[in-house]
Formats: C-alpha cells, structure tokens, sequence
C-alpha cells in the first residue's frame, strides 16, 4: 500500500494519487486540491475478480428450465387423461350393475322365461349414465354354455340319453362401452358381466 497524505489550503495546485486494496478490490483515487478552501473528490473503483452471469448462460438456464416444466406438463396430461379414464369406467360399471340386476331379476321357471333372458344375441342397446355420458350395452343370453357358440331358442337341449327337454341353464354375457371415447384407448377397456341363471320350478 503506498501511503500519501491530503493537504487543504489556497493555490496549493498539486494533484496526488493512490491506490488501497481492501478484500482484493483496487480503489484508484484522484485528488485535486482546489485554489480555494476544500478540495474535491472523485473516485473511480473496479473490481479485480468480477462475478455474474452472461446472457448465454442465462438463456442457457433458461431454456433448461423450460424443459423441464415440459416434462413436468407432460406428467400432468397423461394423468388426468388416465383419471377421466378412471371415472368412466367407473360410471360403466354403474351402468352394468343396473343391467344385471334386471337380468338377474326376470323371470326363468317352468311357467315362462322374461324377454330379456331369450337366446341370442340382442341389438346393441344405447343407455345414458351418470354425468350424462353415453354406453353402448351388449346383451348375449346362450341358452347352452356347453356348446360352442351361442344357441338361441331354436336350439334343442338334449338329455344324456338323446332325448329333447327344455334348456335349464343360461349363460348372459353383458359389455359395457363408452360411446364416445376420448381418448381412444378407453375402447379397450369395457366392463364385462357373465353370470348363469338355471330355471326355477
């Protein structure tokens, strides 16, 4: 450090320098002394070791970031995707319990069978669920599930022996579908009911 004194006073007309490092920045100062009384001051001061940023690396950063929020975007769609998947699924399963309790609630004894439980395949029916979505409804009633395919009512039940006898078991299959899925992958998906209903006395 070079060590210099100020002097004030009239005329003196002199101008002195000096350099003070303090914590590894340089403070470079001017002084002039004035003609007059006092004297003025101006300093300048720079660092030795700059620290900051370019606009490089802040772009840099910045589109890193916008990636990230991306992905993180991405993560967010496929779930409620999968979450309005969730419920309408679930609203398909309402709809296929109320379809197989009015099956399980017809009629199938000696007296008579109930339309719904006639064998075949039934047209798709279109029934609207909760929340106001659409379901197609598959209904396919065989009257022998030992046999391959679907036997509707022309088909013969036949004793071990040959012989002819009303069919006393029924095998009912039900899919529930969503009419109008979107995303397309919730075709794959439909809620599926079999059950077996035997003829009452």
């Amino acid at each position: 450090m070079q060590e210099t004194s100020l002097s004030r006073g009239r005329n003196v007309g002199k101008t002195k320098g000096f350099q003070i490092m303090i914590n590894d920045r340089v403070i470079e100062e001017t002084v002039q002394d004035a003609k007059t009384e006092g004297y003025a001051i101006s300093r300048r001061k720079t660092l030795s070791r700059e620290s900051g940023f370019s606009l490089i690396e802040v772009l840099m950063a910045l589109v890193v970031i916008t990636v990230a929020l991306l992905g993180m975007f991405s993560v967010f769609t496929y779930s409620i995707l999968y979450n309005v998947g969730n419920k309408n699924r679930a609203a398909a399963l309402a709809v296929l319990q109320d379809q197989v309790e009015q099956i399980r609630a017809a009629k199938f004894n000696t007296s008579g069978t109930d339309a719904i439980l006639q064998g075949g395949t039934r047209a798709t029916n279109t029934v609207t669920g909760s929340g106001g979505l659409t379901f197609t409804v598959d209904i396919s009633v065989d009257n022998e599930p030992n046999v391959a395919a679907i036997q509707d009512e022309t088909y013969q039940c036949l004793t071990p022996q040959g012989t002819n006898i009303p069919c006393a078991i029924k095998e009912v299959t039900v899919t529930v579908r969503l009419a109008a899925p979107s995303p397309a992958w919730q075709t794959a998906v439909p809620a599926t009911a079999v059950l077996r209903r035997v003829r009452a006395n």
